[in-house]
């Protein structure tokens, strides 16, 4: 079932609905934000706006797909998976969960934002694991 999950987040979080959702709060937040190893208390109050935001989001989408779906159950399984997971997904998903992944994305926009950074997202194509293998099928 956690497998499933994921599938279902990586086509949800593809959706341009999502994208401009987080990239909307990145762009209204990132000025706020320095890269410092202080943190400020008002980081606290937006990375739990983020978190609020976010996992409605995709749990909304999730309950849409999957009615028996628990975000609670599913990020306690993710937290115990965490030293397993890996990749782009996984980062996006523990940024709701730990501040300094949360911090380390918008820091990262910020750069890009404001020209510091090369912008490679367009270059690259993230697909569902599911397709992929389907599609491989098809051509054998």
């Amino acid at each position: 079932m956690f497998d499933q999950i994921v599938g279902h987040i990586e086509d949800i979080i593809m959706e341009p609905e999502f994208q401009e959702l987080q990239k909307d709060f990145f762009d209204k937040y990132c000025t706020v934000f320095e890269d410092k190893e202080e943190n400020k208390l008002e980081y606290t109050t937006i990375f739990n706006h983020y978190t609020e935001l976010i996992e409605s989001y995709i749990e909304q989408r999730l309950i849409e797909r999957l009615p028996q779906f628990s975000m609670v159950s599913f990020l306690e399984e993710m937290k115990a998976r965490s030293s397993e997971l890996d990749g782009e997904i996984f980062e996006m998903l523990l940024s709701f969960t730990d501040f300094l992944t949360f911090k380390e994305i918008l820091l990262d926009h910020k750069a890009v934002k404001e020209g510091h950074s090369v912008d490679f997202s367009s270059d690259i194509i993230i697909t569902s694991l599911e397709n992929t293998l389907s599609n491989r099928s098809k051509l054998s």
